[in-house]
């Protein structure tokens, strides 16, 4: 916290906003979620079907070099032995 002029500058005491009663803050909040551009049944099910599809994808890629990884633990332990 910087210090101009004896008082300060930054922190909490610059950003501290106006209190609203619990009433005015709900009516905010509808509002607000008035705003909200939801997705079509169509961009829903075509996100559902791309998070399914890439989440397989990266299941195997981890799968393969969890795969590799392990094998070439196995190898150079026993190269230890």
């Amino acid at each position: 916290m910087r210090v101009s002029d004896g008082k300060a500058v930054g922190g909490a005491e610059a950003s501290k906003k106006p209190r609203v009663s619990p009433a005015e803050f709900v009516r905010q909040v509808q509002t607000e979620a008035r705003k909200i551009a939801w997705p079509t049944m169509p961009d829903t099910v075509r996100m559902t079907v791309m998070v399914l599809i890439m989440t397989s994808v990266l299941s195997l890629f981890f799968l393969g070099i969890d795969q590799v990884l392990g094998r070439t633990v196995k190898f150079l332990l026993s190269l230890a032995a």
